[in-house]
């Protein structure tokens, strides 16, 4: 990989990881269901020309993946930073989702997993029962399940993009947006309070954690990410996506005052190596 693309995955890994930054600043002051409709309406407002028909047979699978991906991931995944006392254990649990993505093409896809990623799989899984007993984790324990069940819920929708055909990246964005919105609002309604009062008290903070979450976060990001896809193999780019999580604890621990113990650390370690494992699987098959 050129010095140049590798500076443009860094770029991707600090959007990313700053994500937790700018949205645990803004749910302080915005639920988590309505930020994440307003972070879902700056998307579609800047990929607004990117709705066009679609294939459709492809119709249903883009219902579930927008759902799956746009709404329910990142509507619990920000309840989850709400709830939590830190950044660093919810990045860290995120992660999951790529050994649940490896279980769910086995099940749902019949693909067979090489010993290697088996390995990944129990060690990733271990590091989320160790990051488990850390005491920052323990004192909010519902934010580690909320995670989990995010990710489980991006590893179910990213298993079934796989099979979508004639989508882009901006033209699924965008109507995940279209689909994901309407959702949020209601469940927003059903369990969310004083939303209208939180608006009007929003300061810059929770604005600017809205527009760097659909702006740099998703726009900037995924953008990018789709450039290098159509450059080098999937299986090159995705071990340094593993920054990202790093530089959450990073900014986590600089900037938002987390305190992660031996536990969150080698839990840490544990999770990410898994997930190391299981990203690095394709790489025999092509010769490296």
């Amino acid at each position: 990989m050129p010095l140049a693309h590798f500076g443009l995955v860094l770029l991707i890994c600090l959007a990313w990881g700053g994500n937790f930054l700018a949205a645990a600043a803004a749910l302080q002051q915005l639920p988590p269901f309505l930020f994440t409709a307003l972070r879902l309406g700056v998307v579609l407002t800047c990929l607004f020309t990117f709705l066009r028909p679609l294939p459709r047979d492809q119709w249903h699978r883009l219902a579930w993946v927008a759902l799956l991906n746009g709404a329910l991931h990142f509507g619990l995944n920000f309840w989850a930073l709400r709830v939590a006392g830190d950044i660093s254990s919810t990045a860290v649990a995120l992660q999951s989702y790529i050994p649940m993505s490896a279980l769910l093409a086995v099940w749902l896809l019949g693909e067979r997993i090489p010993r290697r990623v088996v390995a990944g799989i129990v060690a990733a899984f271990g590091g989320v029962l160790v990051l488990g007993f850390d005491p920052l984790v323990l004192d909010a324990p519902a934010a580690l399940l909320l995670t989990l069940v995010s990710a489980f819920t991006l590893a179910l929708g990213t298993t079934l993009m796989r099979g979508m055909r004639g989508v882009g990246t901006f033209e699924l964005q965008a109507w995940s947006a279209v689909i994901g919105i309407p959702f949020l609002l209601v469940a927003s309604l059903l369990f969310e309070r004083e939303q209208v009062s939180a608006l009007a008290a929003a300061d810059w903070r929770a604005w600017g954690g809205v527009l760097y979450s659909g702006l740099v976060a998703s726009l900037v990001g995924h953008g990018l990410l789709y450039w290098l896809v159509q450059r080098h193999p999937v299986s090159t780019i995705t071990p340094y996506l593993l920054m990202a999580p790093m530089f959450a604890i990073g900014l986590g621990v600089m900037v938002w005052g987390d305190e992660p113990g031996p536990r969150l650390w080698l839990g840490a370690a544990m999770v990410l190596g898994g997930v190391l494992l299981i990203s690095l699987r394709a790489l025999p098959a092509r010769g490296r």
